[in-house]
C-alpha cells in the first residue's frame, strides 16, 4: 500500500472505531489473520491484532457492545464510558498503521486517528441522546442495527479496496460534522420547547426564534 492508501485505511479504521471499537479491532484482526489486508513489511508488527487472545477479547467486547447498544439509556451509559476508550483506540489503530521509523507521521497519525475517533464518537453519542427522547422502544434497536451494518460494510470496503479508504474516511468525517451540528441544534430546540411548555423559559427568551 502507498502512503495515501495507508492513511486512508488508518483514517477509516479510526473513524469507525468511534462507532464500534471492538468490531473494528475484530474485523481488522480477522482480515490480517487470513491475509485480506496486505501490509508492507514495516507494518508486520500490527499482526498482533490477529493474535487469538486479542481476537477473543475483541469478540467479547463486540458482543457486549452489540447488546448494550440496543437498549435505551444503557447505550448512552456505554457511550459515556467509552468517551476516552474509543478515541484512544482509534489513535492507536492509526498509529500502528504508520511507519514506526518516521516520528513525524506517527504523531500526525496519532492525532488524526484520535481526533477522527472522537469526532465519530461524538456524532454517535449525540444521535443516541436524540433517539433516547423518543417514547417508543424500537428506535434504539433500529439505529444500532443500522450502525452495525454500516460499520461492517465500510470496514469490508476499506480493507478490500485500500484505494477507496481515503474517500470513505473523508465522507465519514464530513457526515459526522453534519450530524453533530444538526442534532445539537435539534436538542437545543427540544430543550427550549420543553422549557416553554413548563413555563420555565424567561419572557425575553420566548421572543427569540429557535436556532
Amino acid at each position: 500500500m502507498g502512503i495515501l492508501e495507508i492513511l486512508g485505511v488508518a483514517g477509516s479504521l479510526s473513524l469507525l472505531a468511534g462507532w464500534r471499537l471492538y468490531l473494528t479491532i475484530l474485523a481488522t484482526g480477522i482480515a490480517m489473520h487470513f491475509g485480506w489486508l496486505p501490509l508492507p513489511e514495516h507494518l508486520k508488527a500490527l499482526q498482533v491484532l490477529a493474535n487469538p487472545w486479542v481476537l477473543g477479547v475483541a469478540t467479547v467486547g463486540t458482543l457486549a457492545e452489540f447488546f448494550a447498544d440496543k437498549v435505551a439509556w444503557i447505550d448512552s451509559i456505554w457511550d459515556t464510558i467509552h468517551s476516552i476508550i474509543r478515541p484512544l483506540g482509534g489513535a492507536l489503530l492509526a498509529l500502528a498503521l504508520v511507519d514506526s521509523s518516521d516520528p513525524t507521521w506517527q504523531v500526525v497519525a496519532f492525532l488524526l486517528g484520535g481526533g477522527g475517533a472522537l469526532l465519530s464518537h461524538g456524532a454517535k453519542a449525540t444521535t443516541r441522546a436524540v433517539v433516547n427522547i423518543s417514547p417508543e422502544p424500537f428506535s434504539n434497536a433500529a439505529v444500532s442495527t443500522g450502525e452495525d451494518v454500516a460499520t461492517t460494510g465500510l470496514l469490508a470496503l476499506a480493507i478490500a479496496y485500500p484505494a477507496l479508504a481515503i474517500v470513505i474516511a473523508i465522507l465519514l468525517a464530513a457526515a459526522a460534522v453534519v450530524v453533530i451540528i444538526a442534532l445539537r441544534r435539534l436538542l437545543r430546540n427540544i430543550k427550549t420547547t420543553l422549557k416553554r411548555a413548563l413555563g420555565d423559559l424567561p419572557p425575553e427568551a420566548e421572543r427569540l426564534p429557535p436556532v
